[in-house]
């Protein structure tokens, strides 16, 4: 059984989830001899060498542009687990992001396919490309096209450069480690060793929840100020004053921050709900045309930007507690 409440409840409020976008860089790291070089004579004060692309940035856009999307989605619906030892989903997230997953690995495989459809073309035209460019650079150009050319790898072995995974995990401790068949001589030490580890890790990740749980709630609380001093610039420099997309990001963010507090931060969520209640309820045009509610709604994102940067830098044990009780209430109920 967990003796940790903290760790047993977050177990059941979500899961570790990892994802891999994996394709080919189209890039060479270049040495002096490929250039004609003496490598004495380079001196990486005054020359550098390093990665050079071996085809142009746009036939590798689609999967930057994929990496790019899907990163962006994990960071917006997790936190960062036990220094980056995962991102933590909550579960009233996982549906959503699963399926948004999904679409990009589709979106994956058909500018992979694309890509191999067009891969042999892509390697005659980068040799031409690169040996109009060698010759006006180096003394011998076929060398360096001969690297180049070498430096693309053959059709047949090409998937195993790409890949979209994501996985999922539980978030467990280990009680033990089994150990494998080995001499009896051996067998007490393996055990030893083994156990002590598994007792070293255990403690470490307990330990890391109660700090985890409250740097979430911080990071939540630091986001709300952040986004309402965006807002507040928008409101002073923007053309039209007052836009209608920028108070729709708030409504938005309200509906993500729901979604993502697992923890139960019951205290900003009650705020950011009397927000939208109070000033959400208006259009942009409402306010561009009367300066007395214009100017409420100034100062009650102002407020709210305050509160949450206060509560942000405040102690969150309180809430850690409240969650961790969770995990307790469990056992009594089950008992």
């Amino acid at each position: 059984m967990n003796d940790n409440p903290l760790l047993d409840v977050l177990t059941r409020e979500g899961v570790l989830i990892n994802v891999s976008v994996r394709y080919w860089r189209a890039a060479k790291k270049l040495k002096a001899e490929d250039l004609g070089l003496d490598p004495d004579d380079v001196t990486d004060r005054l020359i550098s060498l390093g990665h050079k692309k071996l085809l142009p940035r746009e036939a590798m856009a689609a999967f930057a542009l994929i990496e790019s999307r899907t990163h962006a989605l994990v960071d917006a619906n997790t936190f960062p687990f036990l220094n980056g030892l995962g991102h933590f989903l909550p579960n009233r997230r996982l549906e959503e992001v699963t399926s948004r997953l999904k679409a990009l690995e589709h979106e994956f495989d058909a500018a992979r396919a694309e890509f191999t459809s067009r891969y042999a073309d892509l390697r005659v035209q980068a040799s031409r490309d690169w040996w109009e460019a060698a010759r006006k650079l180096v003394s011998d150009p076929d060398r360096l096209v001969a690297t180049i050319e070498d430096a693309f790898p053959q059709p047949s072995r090409m998937d195993r450069y790409f890949g979209f995974t994501a996985d999922l995990f539980q978030i467990t401790v280990p009680e033990r480690l089994q150990s494998e068949l080995v001499d009896l001589a051996d067998q007490t030490e393996l055990v030893r060793a083994r156990q002590q580890v598994a007792a070293e890790a255990r403690a470490k990740i307990s330990a890391g929840v109660e700090c985890f749980v409250g740097d979430c709630v911080a990071s939540m609380r630091e986001q709300t100020a952040q986004l309402c001093n965006e807002m507040l610039g928008s409101f002073r420099d923007g053309k039209t004053g007052i836009h209608q997309k920028t108070l729709n990001r708030l409504v938005n963010f309200i509906d993500q921050f729901k979604s993502l507090n697992f923890a139960g931060d019951q205290d900003l969520e009650r705020r950011l709900e009397e927000v939208r209640k109070q000033f959400l309820i208006h259009s942009a045009e409402e306010y561009r045309d009367n300066d007395k509610a214009r100017s409420r709604l100034t100062q009650g994102i102002k407020n709210l930007a305050d509160t949450a940067r206060e509560m942000a830098q405040s102690d969150a044990r309180e809430i850690v507690e409240r969650f961790g009780k969770l995990g307790v209430r469990k056992f009594v109920l089950a008992a």
